[in-house]
């Protein structure tokens, strides 16, 4: 059983150069490399998840956290079967139609990628048919749609309409978020999840693909 508390440690302070140089060491140590993403790699950012849940830290070290993962998770990638990175599940998201805001989609992306989740990242102004299209597409069992206007919100009931006229509505978890959004409009929508911040969204989404 290989030590990973070091490593789980460098993805957390997000020290790039070292998560590289203990990934390929434990490679040169003959460990596999799914061994090293689930008990590396991953419980490093899943932590950093929680405390960015209890305020322990903020966006920024959750940024640089994500990106002393994703450093290692590019070494890993090739060297890893088809299916063997993500088989938590998949999940597309996007922020909706008519809204150009990132920032919290990008954090949910990585919270998701954190729990091992495979996220197909849509991008920005996203419309319904998008949603749904890349849903089907990808074989994705959620679609996470963000919103930070009161003026598009309305286009995450639409990819609730579009989800059920294309007969995937009950294949599919549907998860809102953002600046405007509540459990009550979430419910009126007939989506399955809201959360008030991205570490909760990513806890929701594995508890989702656990069932």
């Amino acid at each position: 059983m290989a030590d990973f508390s070091e490593l789980i440690k460098m993805v957390e302070t997000g020290k790039v150069k070292m998560v590289k140089e203990l990934v390929n060491a434990a490679l040169a140590d003959g460990v596999e490399p799914k061994v090293i993403l689930d008990e590396g790699l991953l419980p490093g950012m899943s932590n950093i998840g929680e405390k960015f849940k209890n305020n322990e830290v903020y966006v920024p070290e959750v940024l640089i956290a994500a990106r002393a993962m994703n450093a290692g998770v590019t070494i890993l990638k090739p060297l890893m079967a088809s299916g063997e990175i993500a088989d938590a599940g998949t999940a597309v998201i996007g922020t909706v139609k008519g809204d150009l805001h990132d920032i919290g989609k990008n954090l949910v992306k990585m919270m998701l990628e954190g729990k091992g989740i495979n996220v197909v990242d849509l991008g920005v102004d996203v419309s319904a048919e998008k949603f749904v299209e890349e849903a089907i597409a990808n074989n994705a069992q959620i679609i996470c749609c963000s919103a930070l206007l009161t003026t598009t919100m309305n286009e995450m009931e639409n990819v609730v309409k579009v989800a059920t006229e294309k007969g995937i509505r009950e294949n599919v978890f549907i998860m809102v978020g953002g600046a405007p959004i509540t459990q009550e409009y979430c419910d009126k929508i007939g989506a399955d999840c809201y959360t008030t911040d991205a570490a909760s969204a990513s806890d929701a989404a594995i508890e989702y693909l656990k069932k």
